[in-house]
């Protein structure tokens, strides 16, 4: 009796057991298609970012080489360049667009405005899709006159950098035909960051001829694409 009871015991134990293995099993089968989907899942969000950061660099030169096609011999006579990076030309040197210490274009300046800015905006027509902003841009120097502090400079060349690109804006909308005003307005901003943004020398010391510039920045919406992704993802 004690014998078969001991047998039937060890049956039941073995039932038992065989049952919390395969309720493991089934448990790690589970935990493992869940991990698969979840890398599966991973795996396509990055590839997303990936494919959206190769657009980005395709797309980003693109707009340089149509920007360096389109005025690359006219940049040496306008004392301009163009930045591949940030998507910048830069009229450098801005004493020679307006008087020291004033907003207002000298004749000279609007001639090359006149020039630029129709064909800048018909090269950039096919890119309009992936284009957030255009900036005109108002930079100046450190410098103000003699005396005052860094704070009163800073601020007085505040007000100058953005008058000048308010007055550039002011100037170039003038330039477009009437139909096409409220479109390049609501693109195109006037921005001044004084002296924030200063061109250096390779010593690291401000380079302040070259400080003192107009520039057209063109900003994509990459970033709106991230956040559309991310949100996506969550």
């Amino acid at each position: 009796m004690p014998n078969r009871l001991s047998a039937n015991s060890r049956a039941t134990e073995d039932g038992e057991w065989l049952s919390v293995s395969d309720l493991m099993a089934g448990l790690m089968m589970v935990f493992l298609c869940i991990s698969i989907v979840m890398m599966r899942s991973m795996m396509e969000e990055r590839e997303k970012i990936r494919a959206l950061a190769q657009s980005y660099r395709d797309n980003q030169l693109a707009i340089y080489q149509t920007l360096v096609q389109e005025f690359e011999t006219d940049l040496n006579r306008w004392g301009a360049t163009i930045d591949k990076d940030r998507l910048i030309i830069a009229f450098n040197n801005s004493d020679a667009m307006f008087p020291v210490g004033q907003a207002e274009m000298n004749r000279d300046a609007q001639r090359v405005m006149e020039d630029f800015f129709p064909r800048y905006i018909s090269a950039l027509k096919p890119f309009l899709g992936s284009i957030r902003a255009i900036h005109i841009e108002g930079h100046t120097s450190s410098e103000w006159g003699a005396g005052g502090t860094s704070t009163d400079n800073y601020f007085k060349n505040l007000r100058l950098s953005q008058s000048r690109s308010r007055e550039v804006l002011r100037h170039v909308q003038g330039l477009m035909p009437k139909a096409e005003v409220p479109g390049m307005l609501a693109l195109v901003a006037a921005v001044g960051y004084s002296s924030a943004r200063p061109v250096l020398r390779e010593d690291g010391s401000e380079d302040p001829e070259k400080s003192k510039r107009v520039a057209f920045r063109v900003i994509t919406n990459s970033e709106a694409q991230i956040h559309r992704i991310l949100e996506e993802a969550m």
